[in-house]
């Protein structure tokens, strides 16, 4: 066992002690920071190229990248282990007038020592064994976990067999800016340096998944994350005559009920299943205050995935989208009927019957009836919109649907499904693959060997299941399952553009072992030490030793 616990702990108040919130200045404080630690060490000052600070590329902000790598001298072999951590951080402002505590671990655990904190939180504050505050779990202790090992491999490069790449990247909070650029390094690294990658581990933190759960997990993969979108028009009219019209607000409530926590949509495989999709966004698109119904919503949702593709998603999805606009018409005949009744007034049946398109779709029919014309204008629209830096992706793609369904000639009710932001692919370790058998024996024997050192039970699991740059490093997709989500994104290839082709030349096998702790991206968020300092940066040390020799 490597004696690590004082040494990652210092490294990890070190970078907690750098605010680094996505999307701030901060992400660039801690790269140079990092770059300035690391250059200090003795082998890449011998060796300075082995050690690089790289802009992210295609990015509306200046924030970077650290990269470095420690060829080992016990052999000649090329086998190459990816070590990967962000090092941005969620904000500050759930600490409200504490937040300038929150990235000084010492003081603001002694202020939360007046704080009203739950029994078990109070139990882990005075313990002794864990630390407080933004980042300690989510996840500078993990990059401190490799960065010690980076600085211990380049103290003792004759017991490698094979090399190390560190990569400590900015943006996984948010846009995955970062991991997308360091591929362009890998890939050029792989020809320069002819390293061949077998395996990445990740080192974001792991959690209980349950209450009462008491174990640590190690994942073997990670689930995939989209965000299927649905751009929903009515028919307008004056809320004095509501019956004469249909309010997509309406619909965009009975999609949400539909969808919210339906178990049908969780995504079962190797035993594991996705928590159900949730709402993330629900409003209408009307810009002012008027007694007119709205002419348009918009609603998104959060949408886990272990083996279902885009495609399937986007197939599941249109299904109950067409079951929420029957059920929603139906609730309004039903209303509208017994309105008549009450104030003697005459019904009407529906003119409307429920109609889902998939944006391609509605696409394709723009195309086939305007021709040239209309991609013309779309393609102008969308440059015009890229000068709006208030729009994020997703808001760019419903003003991109927005303005196509203007040139629609049936305007009756509709739903339009697409997808408004990043795709972070699902990753299945098979054991296909010489490289992923190899890799999930060396977990599996790091577990066992390291298991004896530590209390509780250390388990191994399949999908990693919350979001981290793990899905940017391999790709278990085919390309026709990936096309769903280009032809399906509006803002594809202008706001939005993934080169899929870069992580699918890459795919490594990557599994994660993390710092163990609870209330990431709260404010009460703690790590326990022994564990996080002690026996992660131990399974990974073991890990690397399994799949090299």
């Amino acid at each position: 066992m490597l004696q690590c616990r004082d040494d990652v702990l210092a490294i990890t108040k070190q970078l907690v002690s750098i605010e680094s919130v996505v999307n701030t200045h901060g992400e660039k404080v801690i790269a140079h920071s990092l770059y300035t630690l690391i250059t200090s060490f003795r082998y890449f000052t011998e060796n300075p190229s082995n050690v690089t600070i790289e802009q992210t590329t295609n990015d509306y902000l200046e924030r970077y990248n650290v990269m470095a790598f420690v060829k080992g001298t016990k052999g000649t072999s090329n086998r190459t282990v990816i070590l990967l951590g962000h090092m941005d951080t969620v904000g500050v402002d759930d600490f409200n007038q504490l937040k300038d505590y929150a990235t000084s671990p010492e003081k603001w655990m002694e202020k939360a020592k007046d704080e009203d904190l739950p029994p078990s939180a109070r139990d882990q504050l005075e313990s002794g064994d864990w630390l407080f505050g933004r980042g300690v779990l989510d996840m500078k202790s993990g990059v401190a976990s490799h960065l010690y090992l980076l600085k211990y491999y380049s103290e003792h490069p004759e017991e490698l067999e094979g090399n190390i790449v560190f990569v400590s990247e900015c943006d996984e909070e948010d846009g995955s800016h970062g991991i997308l650029s360091a591929l362009k390094t890998l890939k050029n690294w792989k020809h320069e340096h002819h390293f061949d990658y077998v395996a990445c581990i990740n080192a974001d933190f792991v959690s209980p998944r349950y209450e009462g759960d008491v174990n640590r997990y190690v994942y073997k993969g990670t689930a995939g994350k989209l965000l299927p979108s649905f751009f929903i028009t009515g028919a307008e009219t004056h809320v004095g005559s509501c019956f004469e019209g249909f309010d997509p607000n309406y619909l965009a409530a009975e999609l949400t009920k539909q969808i919210n926590y339906n178990p049908d949509l969780c995504n079962e495989a190797r035993g594991e299943i996705t928590v159900p999709p949730v709402a993330l966004k629900q409003m209408d698109l009307k810009p002012t205050y008027t007694v007119q119904t709205a002419l348009s919503a918009y609603t998104y949702y959060n949408f886990f995935i272990h083996s279902w593709s885009p495609k399937e998603v986007l197939e599941k999805l249109r299904e109950q989208a067409h079951i929420a606009f029957t059920n929603a018409l139906r609730s309004f005949d039903k209303r509208h009927r017994q309105f008549s009744l009450q104030s003697n007034q005459p019904f009407h049946e529906l003119p409307w019957q429920p109609r889902v398109f998939l944006y391609e779709e509605m696409e394709e029919l723009l195309i086939e009836t305007h021709g040239e014309k209309f991609v013309e204008h779309m393609n102008t629209f969308k440059q015009g919109l890229m000068e709006d830096e208030t729009l994020d992706t997703r808001m760019f793609a419903a003003r991109v649907v927005e303005e196509a369904w203007k040139w629609m000639e049936d305007k009756n009710p509709t739903i339009i499904l697409f997808y408004s932001s990043l795709y972070s692919p699902r990753v299945e370790l098979t054991g296909d693959t010489d490289n992923e058998r190899v890799l999930i024996d060396a977990l599996d024997e790091a577990v066992q060997r390291i298991q004896p050192y530590y209390a509780y039970p250390i388990v191994t699991k399949n999908f990693f299941p919350y979001i981290s740059d793990m899905s940017f490093v391999a790709l278990s997709d085919k390309p026709e399952e990936i096309e769903a989500v280009i032809s399906n994104n509006p803002s594809w290839g202008t706001k939005h553009y993934v080169e899929y082709q870069d992580i699918r030349d890459l795919n490594v096998p990557v599994i994660n072992i993390g710092p163990y702790g609870i209330d990431a991206h709260k404010k009460l968020e703690r790590m326990e030490m022994t564990y996080s300092l002690e026996i992660v940066p131990n399974l990974i040390h073991t890990v690397i030793r399994g799949v090299l020799d």
